[in-house]
């Protein structure tokens, strides 16, 4: 594949976030003039990962010829209105449900920071002065012009001697993992990897036959199993309705809200909870909806087939008390809930948007119950809630946390440990290299480790900046 121009060329991979922390997905594959980034994302969680997106990124924006972007959660597309901000010129390429559902995060995004902004001005708790957002929405509209959707199963050459496949990852709707062809080296990067049995999804698409020179691996999960909850989530639903509460489930817009939703009708029309107002609360979700929606109706490859059959032309998340909730003034009506009901709002760590209006309203009240139905990184509200706090702070003060806090494990769309592996044993060939990233403090080591014991291949947890010669 090489030729005499670069045939004394090394191709390099550098690891600019999500090495030593979950969050911050960015990956620059250089060969020469070449540079490509798998991933573009946002730091979030702890204030000492967020300022990392504020620090001049460790390449020249300008220089990179293209970006490959697995997925639409913030965590891995949501720095891209900021490369193109610092002059990057090239194309965004990804699935088509990728760049409608990262058009939507990236507006919401720029919208929720340049509010935060504000309130922060208002309010005078920002060490900034004057605060100051990321970026705004015209940096938002301007990355979005500059993707180009591919298809999946399709080989496409996206900058010199550089080749994409995306392959449906089962993680959310338009996710993938890309299969690379990089001067003449093979690459896989597994992305966020959804799991079997996903409720709309079709199943991860296995590794294919080969030998890899690289293979970079999430382990958000690779130090865990997911089990059963000791609390069931009906059980928490019916015991807080019938105490008079309601409940609220801070939820991620993409996939997560779904998945809820699909859940929370099953179990209405089986009448294993009562039917009470289910409120959809967060304009992205509200939107990310309408494209599962479109997915189904039109016969998406992406969607199981036995989902396409049953529910085409028809809403499988509404169980006929669905009530959607788009603007501000609407959701201010559920602020303090007096009726029992169940409210599903974004972000799903509780770190901005209108679930922290929610939350503040409903933490101090101990009728209500929060239940967590997600990874929450560490630095966020939803951790501290998970880990028991006293308290939290919110628009700069502190509020009491007497409500029910339970975390439900079963709605999680990211591969364990053991589903992890398994995605990896299904490579044909030992690759060369494994680099696992995506994992908190000890957890990306602890499944390297496990990586190397079980398959018996070699792996590294790579830092935060490390470049590697492939």
């Amino acid at each position: 594949m090489t030729n005499s121009g670069v045939h004394n060329l090394v191709p390099t991979i550098s690891f600019l976030g999500a090495a030593g922390t979950v969050t911050g997905s960015r990956f620059l594959l250089s060969c020469g003039e070449t540079k490509v980034m798998v991933d573009c994302g946002l730091f979030q969680g702890l204030k000492e990962l967020r300022l990392k997106n504020w620090e001049p990124l460790a390449v020249d924006a300008g220089t990179i010829s293209a970006v490959l972007l697995t997925h639409a959660h913030l965590d891995h597309c949501g720095y891209i209105p900021k490369l193109v901000q610092q002059g990057f010129k090239g194309k965004i390429h990804s699935t088509e449900y990728t760049m409608k559902l990262a058009e939507v995060i990236l507006l919401d995004s720029a919208r929720i920071q340049t509010e935060d902004a504000k309130w922060a001005a208002k309010k005078g708790f920002s060490k900034h002065n004057p605060p100051k957002p990321l970026y705004d929405e015209n940096d938002a509209i301007k990355a979005v012009q500059q993707f180009k959707v591919e298809k999946f199963s399709e080989r496409i050459e996206v900058a010199k001697e550089t080749f994409v496949t995306f392959h449906p990852s089962g993680h959310i709707l338009g996710a993938s993992t890309l299969e690379i062809e990089f001067f003449g080296k093979r690459l896989m990067f597994s992305g966020d990897l959804g799991r079997d049995g996903h409720p709309l999804l079709v199943n991860p698409t296995p590794i294919l036959s080969g030998k890899y020179d690289a293979l970079v691996t999430e382990s958000t999960y690779g130090d865990r199993e997911h089990v059963a909850s000791s609390t069931d989530f009906q059980t928490v639903i019916n015991e807080t309705i019938s105490a008079g509460g309601s409940v609220l489930i801070p939820a991620f817009a993409v996939d997560r809200t779904e998945v809820i939703l699909v859940r929370l009708r099953e179990l209405v029309e089986a009448g294993s909870i009562p039917r009470v107002p289910i409120y959809a609360d967060s304009p992205m979700a509200l939107k990310a909806l309408d494209y599962y929606r479109e997915a189904i109706d039109t016969g998406s490859s992406e969607i199981r087939e036995e989902v396409r059959n049953t529910w085409k032309g028809r809403d499988p998340f509404d169980p006929g008390s669905l009530v959607e909730l788009h603007s501000v003034d609407e959701s201010k009506t559920i602020n303090d809930p007096q009726q029992p009901c169940i409210i599903i709002s974004a972000s799903g760590m509780g770190t901005g948007g209108r679930v922290v209006h929610h939350l503040r309203q409903m933490l101090p009240n101990p009728k209500h119950t929060v239940i967590m139905v997600g990874y929450q990184a560490i630095g966020t509200r939803g951790r501290a809630l998970v880990d028991g706090a006293a308290q939290v702070k919110m628009h700069g003060e502190l509020v009491s946390v007497n409500a029910r806090i339970e975390q439900i494990a079963e709605f999680s769309v990211h591969a364990d440990s053991n589903e992890l592996i398994a995605w990896l044993a299904s490579a044909h060939e030992a690759p060369t290299n494994v680099f696992v990233v995506h994992g908190e403090a000890g957890v990306a080591e602890s499944f390297s480790d496990l990586v190397s014991t079980k398959l018996g291949w070699k792996s590294r947890a790579p830092k935060d900046g490390d470049s590697v010669a492939l």
